[in-house]
């Protein structure tokens, strides 16, 4: 533990008068930090602050809470303990228990940074865990993102000062402090993967290899500093984000691979997508890019869609249901829910703009209002001639996805306005002095 100090001045992960809140389980990892940080908590000028999350997954999990609390009492360090219930989490979402666990507790940590309660969460990440996560990956099936294993500072608000530190010395200032700490029994279950690294793999590996954990992780950081070398070469001004949503122009996929792979995981991150993306996703997304016909589309992980939308693949959440919206014919700003707000007003001036129509009034049925496209709808077009909605849809280079969420002035069947797109043929402006103008913003 001599050179934590030294690594958090390296790294740059605390500033003088931040208030750190330390992930506490109750084990013999975050016992160390905390005690380390607390003890050292006037000369690196911070407030310490305990964070202690029951997952709801064991019996004794009630009773290592208290006892995290009264291991604070005795720190005089001030804490605060949630509970979340990981194994409900699993089932109605359908993720494993550890993945359920993970994300909510980052939720609260991140509840806890927006309320300003605190500046940043360390977690008692170690040398040993790094070799853990590099394997995991690895097997995984991930590329060099997943296999330079875990950083010291993430999204400058996760910081882990002890990546540097073995098991071992972590144990040694345990027991050098008389440190009391829980030991989780579930550490023992080698039903879990990671388990099952830690207690097998691992410790048969190091029989004959006794650095490997220390190679392992050196690995790592030279692999860190090749990515970081080849991430600098990848230049994306004309991805396009909106809203959760990464549009790629299919020009990018005649880079070479590495740079187009790169492109995608930052893509993927930018729009809140930062983990479990193997190889193999990758790959289907550049097959997507470079061999399917328009309108192909492929699932992955985390409800992510790729699809080949004319000339982009977009990345979007398919988790979005279509709304119920229907609203009257009138002025007005009218909110679709999740989809975009819809401004009509009488104008006068009929100059063309980007996402306006305009439309003559008093040709619109009392019948007609505004909804979203259902089966049978039909379009007759500016000028003549009527085509299924779909089909104009189609003919406009509308995205497949953004169908359902954009408005139409319906009469029955009959779509008199698509809004911001175009009108029909039956409701254009001739020879009038004022007229409906309708803008809508997706």
């Amino acid at each position: 533990m001599q050179n934590v100090l030294k690594f958090i001045e390296e790294n740059n992960l605390i500033l003088p008068g931040e208030r750190i809140g330390v992930g506490v389980s109750g084990g013999s990892d975050s016992i160390a930090l905390l005690h380390f940080l607390n003890q050292n908590a006037e000369k690196l000028d911070i407030e310490v602050v305990a964070i202690h999350i029951d997952h709801g997954i064991r019996e004794e999990s009630r009773e290592e809470a208290n006892f995290v609390l009264s291991m604070c009492k005795a720190m005089g360090v001030r804490s605060y303990k949630f509970r979340i219930e990981a194994p409900k989490l699993a089932k109605e979402k359908g993720l494993s228990l550890e993945t359920a666990a993970r994300n909510g507790r980052y939720a609260i940590f991140d509840s806890l940074i927006k309320r300003d309660v605190v500046d940043k969460i360390a977690l008692a990440h170690h040398l040993n865990d790094q070799a853990e996560t590099i394997l995991m990956h690895i097997f995984r099936g991930a590329g060099t993102a997943g296999a330079r294993g875990m950083e010291p500072v993430r999204d400058n608000k996760f910081i882990r000062p002890l990546l540097n530190v073995s098991k071992e010395e972590i144990l040694d200032y345990i027991n050098l402090n008389n440190l009391d700490y829980v030991e989780d029994k579930s550490n023992k279950d080698n039903s879990y993967s990671r388990n099952f690294l830690r207690n097998v793999v691992l410790p048969e590996i190091s029989k004959k290899w006794p650095n490997a954990v220390n190679s392992i992780c050196q690995f790592a950081v030279a692999l860190r500093e090749d990515d970081d070398l080849i991430n600098s070469q990848v230049h994306d001004d004309a991805v396009i984000y909106e809203d959760k949503e990464a549009k790629i122009p299919l020009s990018y996929f005649l880079f070479k691979r590495p740079i187009v792979s790169r492109m995608i995981i930052k893509a993927l991150k930018n729009i809140g997508v930062k983990y479990d993306f193997e190889r193999k996703h990758i790959e289907m997304i550049f097959t997507l890019a470079t061999e399917a016909e328009n309108g192909k589309k492929v699932s992955l992980p985390f409800d992510v869609v790729a699809v080949k939308d004319y000339n982009y693949i977009t990345l979007y959440n398919k988790k979005i249901e279509v709304p119920d919206f229907k609203c009257d014919f009138k002025c007005g700003e009218f909110e679709v829910p999740g989809c975009g707000k819809m401004i009509i007003k009488r104008v006068k001036d009929f100059t063309p703009k980007d996402n306006v129509i305009y439309i003559d009034y008093r040709k619109v049925p009392k019948t007609a209002f505004w909804r979203l496209r259902e089966e049978g709808d039909v379009f007759t077009k500016f000028g003549g001639g009527t085509k299924k909605l779909k089909s104009f849809f189609i003919d406009k280079k509308i995205p497949q996805r953004k169908r359902d969420f954009i408005p139409v002035l319906a009469d029955g069947n009959n779509i008199l306005a698509i809004a911001g797109v175009e009108i029909a043929d039956s409701v254009k402006l001739e020879n009038v002095p004022t007229a409906f103008s309708v803008e809508f913003h997706y």
